[in-house]
Order: structure tokens, then C-alpha cells, then sequence
């Protein structure tokens, strides 16, 4: 199994608008990072986590030219906006896409989207979409997909987890429910905003905390501000875990 960050930056991404600060400013390409995403390529399936922004670009710069379905965390902008680019990837499906997230997080989609659920659409292009449901476990292709409700702020969005990985973007507090579906769980990618605290999301700590408590093999933070230099958030994490960036792949 091959997990790639497309994406690990927040909602701004990195470099932010209009700032100049030294991460902004940097020359190393770690600290350039697009709205948060990963694909997971399986011997069964291509799974793409999250349509953001930046979805066409980061797709072309990872050379992923297939995808089998589409799952959803939660509706904000900078996880959805690239919900349009689905058009590209229903050529090389041949049909329409299955996306998967629960009941909020699709009525939202569809609420954002109107014209690409409305019967009345004139003219242009609009992705071929089947919106499904997940109610519990599913099954995409013969690979199980657990979802795992997180929550970010007061909001409960969803994580995900396929065989020994686990995703888990823009959480700020883990249900007891949750940590029991995380058993057996040797990798693992959290949320981790800055090194202060957040009413929405992981710091840094909160992060390392989390992890160690789960006593996996590696952990990797992602959805990362530009108050988080790539190379000093590295050396300030212990071995087991390091900040991924755009780009970064894991084969497990």
C-alpha cells in the first residue's frame, strides 16, 4: 500500500497571502504546502482523500492519473473546493465517481454545488458524481474503509482508516468510540496546527500525545501552518514522527 501527501498545509496553505514571515519566505520546498489530501494506491483500488483547492496540480505533480472513489473528511473550503476537477478523472474512470462521506458533509457538497445536481444545468462541464452515504464500514473495490469520527472543534467530521493506516485531518479531540477502531494501527497521519494551542485543531504536542498514546510504528503530522518551519518541527520531533510534506510517500 502507498500513501502520498499531495497536500499537508492548512486552510491558507503556505506560503500565505500578502505574508512575509521566514516559512513564507523560505527556499526549502518542504515548507511549500498546498490544502491537505493524500492517495492511497492499493493492489485493489485508488482512494482519494479530500478534493481541495489545489486538486489538479497536486494529482499532476504526484502522477495520479486514476482514481476509483473519493472520500470526504468535512465540507470546509479547503477540502472540498476542488470538487469541480472530479470532471478529469471520470474520463479515466469511464463512469461516474463514487464519493463517500456522511449525511452533513454530502447535503453540503450538494448545497455548495448546486449545479452539478441540478436537473435544470445548462451548458458546461460538470463531474458525473454518485454522493453515497456512509453509514459504518464500507467496502471500496474489496479494500475495508473504516470511518472514524473526530472531532474538530465542536464539529464531528471523519477520519479514515485503511488495514494499518489512519488519517486523521483537522481534529482537536478523539472520542473514547474512536480510539478503540485505531487498535492495530501501525501508521498514522494527525493533525498538527502550530505549537500553541487551538480551539479546532492538534498542536504539536497535542499531536505527539496522541501518538504515542496509540504506540504506533510512525507518525506523520500534516494539515501544518506557516508557524511551522519543515526542518525545526523535524529535529523538535522524536524519531517516531515527522511532519510529512507535499509529496512525501509512504509505502506500507
Amino acid at each position: 500500500m502507498r500513501i502520498s501527501f499531495l497536500g499537508t498545509g492548512t486552510s491558507h496553505g503556505v506560503p500565505v497571502i500578502g505574508c512575509s514571515c521566514k516559512v513564507c519566505k523560505s527556499k526549502n520546498p518542504k515548507n511549500k504546502r498546498n490544502r491537505t489530501s493524500i492517495h492511497i494506491k492499493t493492489e485493489n483500488t485508488n482512494l482519494l482523500v479530500d478534493t481541495p483547492p489545489e486538486m489538479r496540480l497536486e494529482l499532476i505533480n504526484n502522477n495520479i492519473q486514476h482514481v476509483d472513489a473519493v472520500v470526504i473528511t468535512h465540507a470546509h473550503a479547503d477540502h472540498i473546493m476542488g470538487f469541480d476537477d472530479i470532471r478529469a478523472l471520470n474520463w479515466q474512470l469511464g463512469h461516474e465517481m463514487p464519493v463517500y462521506s456522511d449525511k452533513k458533509t454530502l447535503e453540503s457538497l450538494k448545497r455548495i454545488f448546486p449545479y452539478i445536481f441540478s436537473e435544470s444545468n445548462q451548458g458546461g462541464g460538470i463531474p458525473q458524481v454518485k454522493m453515497i452515504e456512509i453509514k459504518k464500514e464500507l467496502k471500496i473495490n474489496g479494500e475495508n474503509i473504516i470511518p472514524l469520527p473526530i472531532y474538530h472543534g465542536e464539529n464531528l467530521i471523519l477520519g479514515y482508516r485503511i488495514r494499518n493506516f489512519a488519517y486523521m485531518t483537522d481534529c482537536s479531540r478523539i472520542p473514547n468510540q474512536t480510539k478503540k477502531l485505531l487498535t492495530g494501527v501501525d501508521y498514522i497521519a494527525v493533525d498538527s496546527l502550530r505549537y500553541s494551542k487551538h480551539p479546532t485543531h492538534f498542536s504539536v504536542d497535542e499531536a505527539v500525545d496522541f501518538i504515542n498514546e496509540l504506540n504506533v510504528k510512525k507518525g506523520y503530522l500534516t494539515h501544518i501552518s506557516h508557524q511551522l518551519d519543515h526542518e525545526e518541527l523535524n529535529n523538535y520531533l522524536p524519531n517516531h514522527i515527522e511532519p510529512a510534506y507535499d509529496g512525501m510517500f509512504i509505502e506500507i
